[in-house]
């Protein structure tokens, strides 16, 4: 094979011949990827993260967490040359149908709704190679200028009050990686257009069932450069419903992704001060060590060559936490072959417990790549009228006191970072679900003996009496959850004046 290089799909590709694959000395082949254009393509996709950071946390229970998401997204190949392709991508941070009875454990589509709101887009339109594999994405300059503005203004166009500046909270450093790299948007919003690509190659391919073939490549990890291995194997055909099944074994070089590792390892252990401090050489050297492994399995069409289905499990270990992520991507129009991960199924899940505070909806107008030539319209007299007499409206609702049933400073497994975990009690979590229904799309305040300790917008009812404060030194956190264990101990919450 030639110019696999970062292609890491390099594989093999069934040219169909006839109505059949073809079965010779030689092996079997499968068709190059030739996807039907102007045809939109639904797929169902399934996410969950697992992390285990039981090396450092004593309380049993508190180390494991998993956060799942469930979605539909569409995909549309518009055009297609000898060089390229023109993909739009549509993308929803709403749960498919059939599962809503569930939607407490699937946090990852809040997450997935605000990531939207913060890039200013339900679609993306990419330029692809013909494997399917994103090279360019339309629209870079606006979806930066809107984080932009994002950053800098609260709802409305209005300064955010008393935050930090994009400087401060990192936001500009984001802002440049996305402008050196305007590929990392789709690697946040679509990473199925990569994923869906690994299955699928340009020019038709052989393999022979159950024989390995390795290949090798370089990934970056923060300038430094580590050498990954891959093996590919066709696991079997399926003629009656025209498909291949084939299997990706990667890892990446444990002594270079060791080393790109450092600095986070080192982020994570002054998390943990009076741990860290405790640590053998043993314990110590171990922590130092990570490891990065991937498995993927993939249903490809006898047709067209297009992935119809993917399931992948990513595995990274370091500083005595392991993150473990599970993908799985159906075609909707396709019946499904592969088994699915029990996380991604199950009713139960021990779920962190956290609020997330979404953005605005996405929803409130078209995304920013769908109005790049269309000025807004200015609010007319009777938009003016009714925005005067809702914030009259606002002026009536009355603080409330929140009793508080526990309250414990942890370190978030997915950022690394503290936050104080408030827990109300059932009565103030009652007082606290009507109040902050009263206040939707307001500022309001958050007060701890007096002393206002977040100022959070309020876009969404919160239902479970849980609060989270964040972004604070660790120890004012612990602070303040020592002020919230004295017994009646309260928060009040108020409109910001």
């Amino acid at each position: 094979m030639t110019s696999l290089h970062w292609k890491r799909f390099v594989w093999f590709c069934l040219c169909l011949t006839l109505s059949h694959p073809v079965w010779s000395a030689g092996g079997i082949e499968i068709p190059g990827y030739a996807p039907a254009t102007g045809v939109e393509r639904s797929y169902r996709v399934q996410k969950a993260t697992e992390t285990d950071m039981s090396f450092w946390f004593d309380k049993p229970g508190a180390s494991a967490m998993t956060v799942r998401g469930a979605f539909h997204q569409a995909m549309t190949v518009l055009s297609r040359d000898e060089d390229s392709m023109r993909v739009r991508w549509s993308l929803s941070a709403d749960l498919p149908e059939g599962i809503t009875g569930l939607a407490d454990s699937y946090q990852m589509n809040l997450l997935y709704r605000s990531s939207l709101t913060a890039y200013g887009t339900a679609a993306l339109e990419l330029e692809t190679d013909l494997n399917g594999n994103p090279r360019d994405l339309s629209g870079v300059d606006q979806i930066v200028a809107h984080m932009r503005a994002m950053a800098a203004n609260g709802p409305g166009g209005v300064p955010a009050a008393g935050a930090s500046t994009a400087r401060e909270s990192g936001l500009d450093d984001i802002i440049a990686k996305l402008e050196a790299n305007p590929l990392q948007i789709v690697a946040a919003l679509v990473p199925e257009a990569q994923l869906l690509a690994t299955g699928q190659s340009y020019q038709a391919e052989t393999m022979e069932i159950g024989q390995a073939s390795a290949t090798s490549r370089d990934e970056d990890y923060g300038g430094l450069s580590v050498p990954v291995t891959s093996t590919w194997t066709l696991e079997s055909t399926d003629a009656t419903a025209r498909t291949a099944t084939l299997s990706l074994s990667e890892e990446a070089d444990g002594a270079a992704f060791s080393q790109s590792q450092q600095p986070a390892i080192a982020n994570l252990m002054t998390g943990f001060p009076e741990r860290a401090k405790n640590l053998t050489a043993d314990q110590l050297a171990s922590l130092k060590h990570a490891s990065k492994n991937r498995s993927v399995e993939l249903v490809v069409s006898l047709n067209d060559g297009s992935t119809l289905e993917a399931s992948e499990i990513v595995t990274v270990e370091a500083a005595g936490t392991t993150l473990r992520t599970y993908t799985h991507i159906q075609r909707e129009d396709m019946p499904a072959s592969l088994q699915l991960p029990a996380v991604l199924t199950a009713k139960a899940l021990q779920t962190p417990d956290l609020h997330i505070e979404p953005l605005p909806s996405a929803k409130a107008g078209p995304g920013i790549l769908d109005e790049l030539s269309t000025l807004p319209a200015p609010p007319t007299a009777s938009q003016d009228t009714t925005v005067a007499a809702d914030n009259d409206a606002a002026k009536a609702i009355a603080p409330v006191s929140l009793e508080v049933k526990s309250a414990e400073v942890s370190l978030s497994p997915v950022s690394y970072n503290h936050g104080l975990n408030i827990v109300l009690t059932p009565e103030s979590a009652a007082k606290f679900r009507d109040f902050t229904q009263a206040v939707l799309g307001r500022q309001t305040q958050m007060l701890i003996n007096d002393k206002v300790v977040m100022e959070p917008w309020m876009r969404e009812p919160i239902m479970d009496g849980r609060i989270v404060l964040a972004g604070t030194d660790r120890k004012d956190l612990e602070a303040m959850a020592e002020q919230l264990r004295v017994p009646g101990a309260e928060i009040l919450v108020r409109l910001r004046p």
